[in-house]
């Protein structure tokens, strides 16, 4: 299905009225090598993502497992959150030890090409997926804006390896090239799909319009993450972070 020209009209008059209506605060994604973020950028345009390795330090992500671990409580109330996995929604107003996550230069270098300047952080959340998981629904993030494919994304999304990812203890299944698909395809057994497999400290990087979901986790160990998530400047976040995060935070 291609989108109705109209679509795509009302689409870009919002992208210009909207998305420039307001001065944007300058990325510190500047400070990438422009042939890291060539390479990086033409790899989401083929794949759908790329991944990003080795981001963070060791102690990074020990300070963060310590920080994220006291927030984790009951598992998921369904089967795509996960019956054995727990997250944490609304982190920025619970912990200072993930900012790090949501502005680093690798990541908002992507986005400074991808999206117009405001940009908006749609979600940040921590999700740890315990052994005897099965593997989430596939999907794509920004499947929730209706808005007919094939099109450019509307949003994107890193998943950060707190602990590694190995194709046995979760890790995000991926489809490439499935973020140019069009409304009337799903995924079947016959397509390819590849595990995120990543040390930690590392992250991979996808667009919005990407089929991919999370791993089954048949190992022993649980697996630690954290998803920072992002949308167009004219677009409603997932999280409602005017009303979710306190007036001192």
């Amino acid at each position: 299905m291609t989108v109705p020209e109209h679509q795509v009209e009302a689409l870009q008059d919002l992208t210009g009225d909207l998305a420039r209506a307001y001065r944007a605060t300058p990325s510190v994604g500047s400070v990438v090598d422009p042939a890291t973020v060539e390479s990086d950028l033409a790899a989401v345009e083929r794949d759908g993502y790329v991944i990003l390795e080795n981001l963070l330090a060791p102690a990074e992500c020990d300070q963060i497992r310590e920080a994220v671990t006291p927030l984790l409580g009951r598992t998921g109330r369904n089967a795509f959150e996960g019956r054995r996995t727990q997250r944490v929604y609304n982190l920025l107003d619970k912990t200072r030890a993930c900012d790090r996550l949501v502005d680093h230069p690798r990541v908002l270098a992507l986005l400074d090409r991808l999206f117009e300047p405001n940009y908006l952080l749609s979600q940040l959340q921590v999700i740890k997926i315990h052994p005897g998981e099965d593997a989430q629904l596939l999907h794509p993030d920004d499947g929730l804006y209706p808005v007919p494919r094939p099109r450019q994304p509307l949003g994107a999304a890193t998943i950060w390896a707190i602990d590694p990812f190995t194709s046995d203890n979760g890790g995000t299944v991926l489809l490439p090239g499935s973020h140019r698909w069009g409304d009337e395809r799903r995924p079947t057994d016959q397509d390819s799909r590849t595990a995120a497999e990543m040390p930690s400290g590392s992250c991979v990087f996808f667009v919005g319009t990407l089929w991919h979901g999370g791993g089954a986790n048949t190992s022993h160990h649980p697996r630690l993450a954290l998803t920072a998530q992002y949308c167009r400047p004219w677009l409603r976040p997932q999280e409602a972070f005017t009303l979710s995060t306190s007036r001192d935070t």
